[in-house]
């Protein structure tokens, strides 16, 4: 009697169908807003990043003088001249974007101006060779960082910060406790908390944001071998295990390496420790194929709208 009683309440029992999987999505990095299109690190460039739905906005952070966070990739307001002893200083120099304003030296640094005098530079004028879609803002200034999380109510983006911080130059900027204690003041004071990641080849940082601030999830920023000694960097272990380790982070955070350092199966680790993807600067469909083909969770890009129309032309598509 227990036997049949069961068997019809097995057979009135709707099957457990299997919970449904998520589609495999990559999200969309606007490096420096999207300098293929507008001036890098400026309101326009993150206005643009913001109007073509990009999902994050990259930017890089300086500090003045006076201790204001300010939006630049590079430390210096006037690149110093070319090194003709090692061509890839030239070629980075030539991809930074030119600001006008009063004569000063070569060479001058961020750190060793005020906001006042910064704020006297034209930075979109002058458009790069590298982008030839890039269109010329004249009179944008560089933005501080409160002015770009002013931006926060046009959408739901997220904010993914760097500190440009060089271990072998401490004069550069404040020291990584004091930078991430910036940071995190302004992030709080605009209730953005949930909304920025922080980044940065510096790990010093990271660990200090992670120490300061355990809500803001962590990036590590690493690149080709070629680049560290101009970076001030000397580890040469790029396995992601080796780079969690002595980044600090943790479940929920972000691997950030150089395109040519994503494989199939260091994506595959990070996603076994419950960790992230977000490969720097891809910008053309080879580029976007082979992420995708690795499974990665996010690509830093300068042309945002070509990598979501890209995405969503896919089969299945790979963006909302």
């Amino acid at each position: 009697m227990l036997k049949a009683a069961a068997a019809l309440l097995l057979a009135a029992t709707p099957a457990m169908s299997p919970a449904p999987t998520q589609p495999y999505t990559i999200l969309v990095h606007a490096h420096r807003g999207g300098r293929a299109y507008r001036p890098e690190n400026s309101i326009p460039s993150f206005q643009y990043g913001i109007s073509v739905g990009a999902d994050v906005l990259e930017l890089d952070l300086a500090v003045t003088k006076d201790n204001v966070l300010v939006i630049s990739h590079s430390p210096y307001l006037i690149q110093p001249a070319a090194d003709s002893s090692d061509p890839r200083i030239a070629t980075v120099l030539a991809n930074e974007r030119k600001c006008i304003g009063p004569p000063l030296p070569p060479g001058t640094y961020i750190h060793s101006l005020t906001l006042a005098q910064i704020k006297q530079y034209d930075c979109g004028s002058t458009t790069l060779p590298a982008f030839p879609h890039q269109v010329a803002v004249p009179h944008t200034t560089i933005p501080t960082f409160d002015e770009v999380l002013d931006l926060a109510p046009e959408g739901s983006f997220q904010y993914n910060v760097e500190t440009k911080s060089f271990p072998s130059r401490p004069e550069i900027t404040p020291g990584p406790e004091a930078f991430v204690a910036l940071i995190d003041e302004a992030v709080r004071r605009h209730h953005l908390q949930s909304r920025v990641i922080l980044q940065s080849f510096d790990f010093r940082t990271l660990l200090a944001m992670k120490k300061l601030d355990p809500a803001i999830p962590l990036s590590a920023l690493f690149g080709q071998a070629q680049y560290d000694a101009m970076m001030g960097l000397s580890d040469p272990d790029k396995t992601y295990a080796h780079i969690a380790q002595v980044a600090g982070l943790r479940p929920g955070d972000y691997f950030s390496p150089d395109q040519s350092l994503v494989t199939p199966a260091e994506v595959k680790w990070a996603h076994d420790h419950s960790m992230l993807v977000a490969p720097y600067t891809v910008n053309n469909p080879e580029g976007w194929q082979k992420m995708a083909d690795a499974r990665v969770d996010a690509v830093i890009t300068d042309d945002p709208a070509g990598l979501l129309a890209w995405l969503r032309a896919q089969h299945p598509p790979l963006h909302p």
